[in-house]
């Protein structure tokens, strides 16, 4: 297992001598190292076991650090970038020949983004290099969003986490993509299609890719606890037979008829944001119970970062 503490320096001493450390956004918590060290960036892959044609995201301190990495900032994704990094957005630009190609999987883009979380931001600060850092767990399955979730998941894989307390947004961020002249979304997240249309107006959405993705998290099956998860449109327990070996991920109520034990709510409030922060807890602990065979769960209203949570079900649930 990986020293856990909040010492900010013993992490810069890991990442400048090429180590990994596991740093807290408000997104999730990211498997973190220099991003312009090629040798370093293959232990990430390597320490995820995450295939080489999905590309990482490299995060930075500023938007003024960003222009460092990319050819150029297009006016849209400027405006968009000052009204909402630090925060959970990537933009996907244009790269300069400094980042390496293991980073984009060859692509002639880099994925970019200023995290908020104070710990994180005085890291960033402190280093004279960017960090590329994927979610800190295992390819494929459910992201982390605390420190002891990433030692459970690669804690022999790390030098050191940098423990910055619970992730406040527990979704990965929004990928907003330029290239084109209407402005795409490549992976809903943390950041709602409605925020980004306020500054930036209409938008595409161009989520799934099967096999080579443009942007990170794009794979259509992902997100995914080990337990077998279903998606279902209603909870009939009449249709399933046995229900005790059965747990049920719902958004905002207990599911009548099934123990209340084997039930994680998202927000009993119906907070989207709430729901959000709690999708990857819920999955990771219904995962957990040896009690438990088969997860069934179904979609959550449509809208704000309803869209992203439907996402990452859809993805958890498509293997």
């Amino acid at each position: 297992m990986a020293e856990i503490g909040g010492d900010i320096n013993r992490a810069r001493q890991v990442l400048e001598s090429g180590g990994l450390v596991a740093i807290p956004t408000e997104t999730v918590y990211g498997l973190a190292g220099n991003a312009l060290n090629g040798e370093v960036v293959s232990k990430i892959f390597e320490a995820k076991n995450r295939p080489s044609f999905d590309p990482l995201i490299v995060h930075v301190s500023s938007i003024e650090q960003a222009r460092a990495f990319v050819e150029e900032i297009p006016s849209q994704a400027e405006a968009l970038a000052t009204k909402h990094w630090p925060g959970p957005l990537t933009i996907l630009l244009k790269r300069k020949s400094i980042i390496p190609d293991l980073v984009t999987s060859g692509l002639d883009t880099v994925a970019i983004r200023v995290p908020a979380h104070e710990l994180t931001q005085n890291l960033l600060s402190l280093l004279d290099f960017p960090l590329a850092a994927p979610s800190a767990n295992p390819f494929g399955y459910v992201s982390p969003t605390t420190a002891e979730h990433v030692n459970q998941q690669l804690g022999d894989q790390l030098d050191y986490i940098l423990d910055g307390g619970p992730c406040i947004v527990g979704i990965e961020s929004t990928i907003v993509s330029f290239e084109s002249a209407t402005p795409r979304v490549l992976r809903l997240g943390g950041l709602s299609i409605e925020a980004i249309e306020t500054v930036i107006g209409r938008v595409e959405i161009n989520l799934h890719s099967s096999s080579k993705p443009d942007a990170p998290g794009m794979l259509k099956s992902h997100y995914a606890p080990n337990t077998q998860i279903l998606l279902v449109e209603d909870f009939h327990l009449e249709l399933i037979g046995d229900t005790s070996r059965i747990g049920a991920l719902v958004f905002n109520e207990y599911i009548e008829g099934l123990d209340l034990e084997n039930q994680f709510v998202l927000s009993k409030s119906g907070d989207m944001n709430e729901a959000a922060r709690r999708l990857f807890t819920g999955l990771r602990a219904l995962d957990q119970r040896e009690d438990i065979d088969t997860i069934v769960t179904a979609l959550v209203p449509n809208q704000g970062l309803g869209r992203a949570i439907n996402d990452r079900i859809k993805r958890a649930t498509a293997k």
